[in-house]
């Protein structure tokens, strides 16, 4: 009887084992979101758009990129000394 019920429990483990590893690979770019414009398009007129940047200009977006990468979110230009 021990016996058996081992060998239950393992044949259950080693099904469990290689179900897991049928995982399908979940990428962004095979079928799933598809951006069909470019990012600096924008999303048309909204109150959180960034002064200094128009919508459709690469070259501002960059710029405002940039800009914000500079002085937002790098933590040693904002320390004060």
């Amino acid at each position: 009887m021990s016996q058996r019920f081992t060998l239950s429990i393992a044949a259950a483990a080693l099904t469990l084992g290689l179900a897991a590893c049928g995982d399908q690979p979940q990428e962004m770019n095979g079928a799933g979101v598809k951006q069909d414009a470019v990012p600096y398009s924008g999303v048309g007129k909204s109150q959180y758009v960034q002064s200094g940047w128009s919508t459709g200009d690469k070259a501002s977006w960059e710029q405002q990129l940039k800009a914000r990468a500079q002085y937002g979110q790098n933590d040693y230009t904002r320390m004060s000394k």
